[in-house]
């Protein structure tokens, strides 16, 4: 299973220049490629174009295909595409385990099933009994290990991370990287990665793709 972009780029609506040479580039089940390059080129809008988030004043040309199925005009809820962003986002008026169960798949069927589920993610995130506890009680590090376990549980086929260390303390960072990068790679999933931090891209230790 493979993340591949086929000449791939984004251009303002109105204008003549696209923001980055189009784009071909795979990833495979094995790697996290890094995207790098100056503030303004384009790097979270190609995530965005890739999750299919796009707005409306872009217009995207090239191909997005995911384990050899072409989701370029999928809705984003279609594409089983992750994502995970430098804010965890998460939904401040529920519960830690209930953000976790966010993610969960509508396949999973059960109160017992999803409960379970839950506390799977919670223990793999070594935070076993913080389910009832209120996000805004958790620390930087903590919030991060949430948002990955919620983006895993929905059984993403591959993964976006926009920024997702640049708001650690520099003590946290390099334990989280490697928390995130560990189950990724526990996983098989494909992962693209924007990041300004060359600490980063060596830790992803994948390609390293320059906009």
């Amino acid at each position: 299973m493979s993340l591949d972009l086929l000449a791939l780029s984004v251009t303002p609506r109105g204008g003549k220049a696209p923001l980055f040479a189009p784009l071909t580039l795979s990833v495979p089940d094995d790697q996290i490629v890094t995207v790098m390059g100056a503030s303004g080129v384009g790097k979270s809008t190609l995530l965005d174009a890739v999750a299919g988030h796009l707005p409306h004043d872009f217009r995207l040309s090239g191909q997005v295909m995911l384990a050899g199925r072409d989701v370029t005009h999928l809705p984003p809820e279609a594409r089983a595409i992750g994502l995970m962003f430098q804010d965890a986002q998460l939904f401040p008026h529920l519960s830690v385990g209930d953000n976790l169960a966010f993610g969960l798949p509508a396949a999973l069927r059960g109160r017992t099933a999803r409960a379970a589920a839950v506390g799977a993610a919670l223990e793999s995130a070594g935070l076993a009994g913080f389910g009832p506890r209120d996000p805004a009680t958790l620390s930087g590090g903590q919030r991060a290990r949430i948002a990955l376990m919620r983006a895993l549980l929905a059984k993403p086929r591959a993964l976006l991370l926009d920024e997702p260390f640049s708001r650690l303390d520099a003590s946290l960072r390099a334990e989280i990287r490697r928390f995130v990068f560990d189950h990724l790679r526990a996983e098989s999933i494909p992962a693209l990665m924007v990041s300004h931090d060359h600490d980063d891209a060596d830790a992803a230790g994948g390609p390293v793709i320059r906009l």
